[in-house]
């Protein structure tokens, strides 16, 4: 799915949904932060400043659409807290890289598990469409 406000403009039309101001909103906020992992909670720390008349359940519910008509994808990074990022395009998705120490997600975009893709398919019969990889450490940062 590519992530231009246009083309989810048209996902949503097509999904027959309706872009309200609320929804407007925080799809631009999360479009502004589209490099992070970002929760409900961020989102919502994001969009009340200057919209404080949208809940943290209209948040919810917002990312929760966007991810039900391809969108967003959602995941759990083992913090208790669904995060969100744009749904990709390409076959695979990238990996990630999860601080213990601060939390931080960084992104790790080679696919080594291919091969690993390959064996499996051919030893079982399998029909691999997917995969995720999570690697949980301490980034730079965090190890000193």
């Amino acid at each position: 799915m590519s992530k231009t406000y246009e083309s989810i403009c048209h996902r949503m039309s097509e999904k027959d949904y309706k872009l309200t101001p609320q929804r407007r909103v925080i799809l631009h906020a999360f479009m502004d932060n589209s490099e992070r992992h970002l929760s409900a909670e961020d989102i919502y720390g994001i969009v009340k400043s200057q919209h404080p008349e949208i809940g943290l359940a209209t948040v919810y519910r917002t990312l929760e659409l966007l991810a039900e008509i391809g969108v967003l994808q959602k995941m759990n990074f083992g913090d208790g807290r669904s995060r969100y990022e744009f749904a990709q395009d390409e076959e695979h998705h990238h990996h990630h890289l999860i601080c213990l120490g601060c939390g931080s997600v960084l992104e790790f975009t080679d696919d080594l598990l291919e091969s690993l893709e390959s064996t499996i398919a051919g030893k079982t019969g399998f029909k691999i469409l997917d995969h995720q990889l999570k690697f949980y450490g301490y980034c730079k940062k965090c190890q000193v």
